[in-house]
């Protein structure tokens, strides 16, 4: 790997670099948090809860070598697995294009919430009604994308936002004396499986078990967005690309995909040991978020749903949930989880639908140098458009939960894959030009390699479940 050799920016001080991490937490609210944890709590009690914490953990060395990566760059990840072998990028190209047709099935599980919350549309029947809110939340994103100025601060602003209500929402809940009861047994169940199954195990939940243990954070080729968020913060060397900004109300500006590398002066060492700092706890807040919020949806779960046995499932993912609130609230609680989880499964939408546009508008432009006739934004919203319109089909097609545990076992693939690229990007073909002090140690290897086996066993055990 070749480029030209810049200066690292300043650091700007934490206040201004923090949010890609936020970002991070926040999406990860949508899925393995409010879904299917709550459902293997709610099914099988504590039996499962101990893979709750390795599952996070897990996300932490494969972020920060992403991370890593555009930090010293300046390039999306999806660019340098290109570069690692044409061939393989393309495959984890297909891959990832597959897995991301049915994302859409997360505006219409908002739908449940927003459909409960209204009972609008008047006499249609829950999947009508769910589907209308999940087309109505898609629209309103799709435009708030297309007038945003910078369609990064946009993200970040209201996926802080939905993060913060998030958290204070669970943490009154989870404060109720019927809830704080189960705290002890609770906190048991994190060591180790706590007694028998409650009832018998049902192989359909495999692929749930699964899902779970990978969306425990961002899984999949989720976690690749991150690479997408720091570059469009201009973090390290991203800072030198540019932005995208919006056709309507934003100036034009010159967005780069190629990289860079950096300058070997005392300097650059200096700065770069700051966004490295920074990297690593900007990834730690949104997996210890991350951590706190599943934590307290289970324990929610555990308290007032498993005793009776109220299961979150098909067009009444969010619904079975507004028990949470309405144990501290009453009905009132109930409508105000309802909204609230609207939100954070609508934000999930918002939020894909932007990094998945980011990562083909590159690999486009990567793959196909004609395409740079045209400029990096013009790729970006037609992307948005096709993302727009391809899941506002496929989410017709099945129940939510059906459609995000197919995205689920796709990515699995990916999870199973990256460790082994990021260890081949990071530690052999980047670090051979990289100077000294900006090359990865050896202990972010072994982690690397822990984290390949875990994934490789995981995939073992659920193909033998499955077959």
């Amino acid at each position: 790997m070749t480029g030209p050799r810049r200066t690292l920016p300043p650091f700007p001080g934490w206040a201004a670099a923090l949010g890609p991490g936020i970002i991070w937490m926040a999406l990860a609210q949508g899925s393995g948090e409010l879904i299917w944890w709550p459902y293997l709590i709610a099914k099988y009690g504590l039996t499962f809860l101990f893979l709750l914490l390795p599952a996070c953990l897990l996300q932490y060395p494969l972020s920060v070598e992403i991370g890593r990566y555009t930090l010293a760059t300046g390039e999306g990840i999806f660019h340098g697995f290109i570069r690692l072998h044409r061939g393989f990028g393309i495959v984890l190209w297909l891959l990832m294009t597959v897995s991301f047709l049915w994302f859409g099935a997360f505006a219409s599980a908002g739908g449940t919430a927003l459909a409960a919350l209204t009972g609008f549309p008047h006499g249609w029947d829950a999947r009508g009604q769910t589907l209308f809110w999940g087309y109505v939340s898609i629209a309103i994103a799709f435009v708030a994308i297309l007038l945003s100025p910078v369609v990064y601060v946009l993200v970040e602003w209201f996926m802080k936002a939905v993060a913060v209500v998030t958290v204070v929402g669970l943490a009154w809940a989870c404060s109720q004396p019927e809830v704080l009861h189960e705290l002890p047994s609770f906190a048991r169940g994190l060591a180790g499986p706590v007694g028998d199954l409650p009832r018998p195990w049902d192989p359909a939940d495999a692929t749930k078990l699964l899902t779970a243990i990978t969306f425990a954070g961002l899984g999949g080729f989720w976690i690749l967005f991150y690479s997408y968020w720091l570059r469009d913060k201009g973090a390290g060397l991203a800072a030198h690309n540019g932005r995208i900004t919006s056709p309507v109300t934003g100036r034009a500006e010159t967005v780069s995909i190629d990289g860079a590398l950096p300058l070997d002066d005392a300097a650059n060492a200096w700065r770069w040991r700051l966004w490295l700092r920074f990297l690593r706890i900007d990834v730690s807040i949104g997996i210890a978020g991350n951590v706190l919020t599943t934590l307290m949806t289970c324990l929610l779960a555990y308290a007032l749903l498993f005793p009776k046995g109220l299961l979150p499932r098909d067009y009444d993912l969010a619904v079975v949930q507004s028990e949470f609130f309405a144990v501290s609230w009453g009905e009132t609680g109930r409508l105000l989880f309802l909204l609230v989880a609207s939100a954070f499964l609508a934000d999930t939408w918002l939020a894909t639908v932007d990094a998945v546009a980011r990562i083909q508008a590159e690999i486009v432009q990567v793959l196909f140098p004609a395409a740079r006739c045209r400029s990096q934004r013009w790729w970006y919203y037609l992307m948005v458009c096709a993302l727009t319109a391809v899941t506002g089909v496929t989410m017709l097609f099945e129940a939510p939960g059906t459609l995000i545990l197919l995205s689920a076992v796709i990515g699995f693939a990916g999870t199973v894959i990256f460790p082994a690229a990021l260890y081949l990007l990071n530690h052999r073909l980047l670090a051979g030009v990289l100077p000294v002090w900006a090359r990865p140690a050896a202990g972010s290897a072994w982690l690397l390699l822990a984290c390949f086996l875990a994934y490789l066993a995981l995939a073992i055990l659920y193909l033998r479940e499955v077959f």
